[in-house]
C-alpha cells in the first residue's frame, strides 16, 4: 500500500494564474496517484486575480486543499521551510507554480519511497510558451555512487521534481538561503547525512523556462552566493580542497560571462558532469 503524501507547492505575487491552475491540474487532478492533500504557501500578499484562482484551486480541489498565508513575502527557503511544517505526511512531493507534472509522475517516485529512499528526483523536459513544444532535457545521475560523485560538482536533483521524507529534511538541518541554490545545500547535507537518495531518469515533469532564467543566474550576487556556498561544502566536508577550488574557477566564472555562453554552458557542464559523475 502507498504511504500518504502531501503536494508542497509555493506561489508568490509575481506567479501566473493560468499557470498555477495548469501546474495544480497537472498535480491533483491528472495523476494516476493522487497527493493525499495539498499545501499552497501563498508567499506573501499576491494580486487580486492570482488570490481568486488560489481560492478557486482550492475550493475545487478533488483531495483536501488549503492555503498557508504568510504575511510578508520571505523567499522560498522561508516559504518551503512554513510549508513543510504544515504538512500533515512525512512525505511531500514538491511541485512549482509554473511546472507541468506528467500523470505518472507520483506513482513512479512513491514505488520508491516504498522501497525505502528518502529522496527521489526525475529528469524533467524544458519548454518556455508551449508545454508541447520542448527546447531541452535534463537527465539526472542515476544510481546512489553517481548521485554523491555528481554532487561534488553540482546539484543532482532536478529541485521541482523531489519527493522526500520530511524528517529526513529536517535532520539535515530544512532549507537555508544561499542565492538561488538553497536546494544544493539542502540535498547536499542530507547525502552527507546518509540519506537513501535516487533519481529516476525519465522525465516526469515539464519545467518552464522562463524569461530571465539564465540572467538570474549570473551577476557578482551571485558569484558571493557561489563562494559561500563552496565554503559551506567544505566545512563539513562535503567537497575536498581541490573540489573546492575546481568548483569556485568553473561554478563561479560561469556567474560572470555573458547570459548566451552562460546557456550554453549550463546545458555543456551539467551533460559533462551526468556522463563523468565529476568526481575529481
Amino acid at each position: 500500500m502507498t504511504e500518504p503524501f502531501s503536494l508542497l507547492l509555493p506561489v508568490y505575487a509575481k506567479d501566473d494564474p493560468g499557470q498555477l491552475t495548469r501546474a495544480f491540474r497537472s498535480a491533483v487532478d491528472e495523476q494516476v496517484l493522487r497527493p493525499d492533500e495539498v499545501v499552497v504557501v501563498r508567499d506573501g500578499p499576491v494580486p487580486g486575480g492570482l488570490q481568486v484562482v488560489l481560492d478557486d484551486l482550492v475550493a475545487t480541489s478533488p483531495v483536501p486543499a488549503r492555503v498557508l498565508a504568510l504575511p510578508v513575502n520571505v523567499g522560498l527557503a522561508e516559504a518551503l521551510t512554513e510549508g513543510l511544517a504544515a504538512c500533515a505526511h512525512d512525505v511531500v512531493a514538491r511541485m512549482d507554480a509554473d511546472d507541468v507534472a506528467l500523470p505518472e509522475r507520483f506513482v513512479r517516485q512513491l514505488a520508491l519511497i516504498g522501497e525505502g529512499y528518502d529522496l527521489v528526483g526525475a529528469g524533467l523536459l524544458e519548454f518556455v510558451d508551449d508545454e508541447a513544444v520542448t527546447i531541452g532535457r535534463r537527465t539526472p545521475p542515476v544510481g546512489e555512487a553517481h548521485i554523491q560523485r555528481y554532487a561534488r560538482f553540482h546539484d543532482p536533483f532536478n529541485h521541482p521534481t523531489v519527493v522526500y521524507r520530511r524528517d529526513a529534511v529536517r535532520r539535515a538541518g530544512g532549507y537555508v538561503a544561499v542565492g538561488l541554490m538553497e536546494d544544493y545545500w539542502l540535498f547536499a547535507r542530507m547525502l552527507h547525512a546518509g540519506v537513501r537518495a535516487e533519481n529516476l531518469a525519465e522525465p516526469l515533469v515539464k519545467y518552464r523556462v522562463g524569461a530571465g532564467a539564465y540572467k538570474r543566474r549570473g551577476g557578482v550576487a551571485q558569484l558571493r552566493a557561489e563562494i559561500r556556498l563552496q565554503r559551506l561544502l567544505r566545512r563539513i566536508r562535503f567537497t575536498t580542497r581541490r573540489q573546492a577550488i575546481r568548483n569556485v574557477a568553473v561554478r563561479g566564472g560561469y556567474r560572470l560571462v555573458p547570459e548566451a555562453i552562460r546557456k550554453a554552458a549550463y546545458r555543456t557542464l551539467i551533460q559533462r558532469g551526468f556522463r563523468s559523475g565529476a568526481s575529481r
